[in-house]
């Protein structure tokens, strides 16, 4: 039995074909919203390119980022075929397969889905609006089922017990959207004002009727 929560205020929209597992898609891992000078708001892959004005942009951690210090079967699987977990509050079956993962022994990034930015990045990414959703390597996998996920890991190579190493600490649940404001054009600043040049040396006092021959004190 498949469990999944719709996201409340998104519509499904149909769903894209499943894909064999191959190589990952890193661009599946974090998703920009960008919002240009103009205030058009558009996603991306990629943060800009000049990477001015970010504004809560986070990283994406990769499951595969500890992967050196695991065994060799966990880290060639790790490695090939990263895990990452799609999750919302208060969902009973993201938890489900959140404890199932960890109790396996699982190294995964999980992307958790809480803005409307969210949810359409989701869609983008999923072809419908529902959690949790599950990426190994290149397969997608909606709903939770231990049954098909158990199979799906086994595929991929992961033991089936527990490898992690002592003191392996989890990378922490980051949002899916990650927000990147660009700055307005703003107008160049008016040039500073020209300095004040200095007065000439005050004219001499000429001849006057009182003093005829300008004789200064």
């Amino acid at each position: 039995m498949i469990l999944a929560r719709p996201i409340a205020a998104a519509a499904v929209l149909g769903c894209l074909a499943l894909t064999g597992i191959g190589a990952s898609d890193a661009n599946a891992q974090q998703i920009y919203r960008i919002v240009g000078p103009d205030g058009r708001v558009t996603f991306s892959d990629k943060p800009p390119a000049d990477g001015s004005g970010s504004k809560g942009s986070t990283l994406s951690l990769s499951a595969a980022t500890d992967a050196a210090s695991f065994p060799f079967e966990l880290r060639q699987a790790a490695t090939r075929y990263p895990v990452t977990l799609y999750t919302a509050p208060g969902c009973g079956p993201c938890t489900t397969g959140r404890g199932m993962l960890m109790a396996r022994g699982i190294p995964f990034s999980e992307k958790s889905v809480t803005s409307n930015e969210d949810i359409e990045a989701l869609k983008r990414l999923a072809g419908a609006s529902s959690v949790p959703f599950l990426t190994i390597g290149g397969q997608q996998l909606r709903g939770y089922s231990e049954v098909e996920w158990t199979q799906f890991l086994d595929a991929a190579g992961y033991p089936k017990t527990s490898q992690l190493p002592a003191g392996y600490a989890r990378a922490p649940v980051t949002p899916l959207v990650a927000v990147q404001e660009q700055q307005a054009a703003r107008p160049a600043p008016p040039p500073p004002p020209a300095p004040a040049t200095a007065a000439g040396p005050a004219a001499e006092p000429g001849p006057t009727p009182d003093n005829p021959k300008g004789i200064r004190f």
